[in-house]
């Protein structure tokens, strides 16, 4: 295989295990909340106000954190509000420098902020309540190799998701469940996150590109290295996702049966 050729490969891989998943759940999961306030009907509002006491809070500070990792300027911010003439429960307004490439690449880490840190609160609250456990997946989710092993890796995802399970009798993992879900509910992705974070995908790419490169002409067993510690990162996040999709398909589900039964 010629180094462009591997170079490639490699390349494609990495941004598979970080822009692909993010913004393939990011839609997925919104289409799933969309769906779930609409079957709800006139209660979908009060709904979203019950649960964006935890949710939304979340949403903005992930935004806000992103800001001053890149040097973004926090021009006002709402942690959350209601009855917004718009509708808005929350925002955060921030002005950047736009010839500065690291404020640019910012933007799409702010776009994008609340998958990524709603995933990290996720594990952090598995940490936090089920040790036991949250050590069990981490132990699994390590040693997957997707680009490698594609059918065991989703099996092996399988079984992490089989030993989550398996605690469902603690009280810690219900407690997981209804926090997860408030956050899950909030984790959607605006028009304006998503367009934020489209403008700085195009530097995103150029970095990994010239980093890859670099590596290649070095020694082109480091950029296997470099990919591989993408796809564990990708492991991770493949997992905390789809528990924030387990979660929106099972409340959206029960929004349809209400509203059926309750004819809302």
């Amino acid at each position: 295989m010629s180094n462009f050729v591997r170079l490639l490969i490699e390349y494609c891989l990495q941004m598979a295990f970080t822009l692909g998943i993010v913004f393939l759940f990011g839609k997925v999961i919104a289409l799933c909340n969309g769906g779930f306030y609409n079957a709800l009907g006139s209660k979908g509002r009060a709904v979203c106000y019950a649960t964006g006491f935890i949710g939304t809070p979340i949403h903005e500070s992930a935004h806000a954190l992103m800001c001053l990792v890149f040097g973004h300027k926090i021009v006002e911010i709402k942690f959350f509000q209601m009855n917004s003439s718009d509708g808005t429960l929350g925002y955060v307004s921030h002005s950047y420098n736009p010839k500065n490439l690291w404020q640019r690449l910012g933007n799409l880490f702010i776009g994008v902020a609340p998958i990524l840190v709603g995933a990290g609160v996720l594990c952090l609250l598995l940490y936090l309540m089920l040790p036991e456990m949250f050590t069990k997946v981490i132990d699994i989710l390590i040693n997957i190799d997707i680009g490698g092993e594609p059918i065991g890796a989703l099996k092996s995802i399988g079984k992490s998701f089989a030993v989550m399970f398996g605690y469902i009798d603690h009280w810690q993992w219900w407690l997981f469940l209804l926090v997860g879900s408030f956050i899950a509910l909030h984790m959607t992705l605006s028009d304006a996150d998503t367009k934020g974070a489209l403008s700085g995908v195009i530097f995103f790419l150029i970095i990994f590109l010239v980093v890859d490169v670099l590596l290649i002409l070095i020694n082109p067993a480091l950029l296997s290295k470099f990919t591989g510690g993408i796809s564990v990162f990708g492991n991770f996040m493949i997992f905390f996702f789809c528990i924030f999709l387990v979660i929106a398909l099972t409340l959206l589900c029960i929004a349809k049966i209400l509203a059926k039964v309750l004819h809302f």
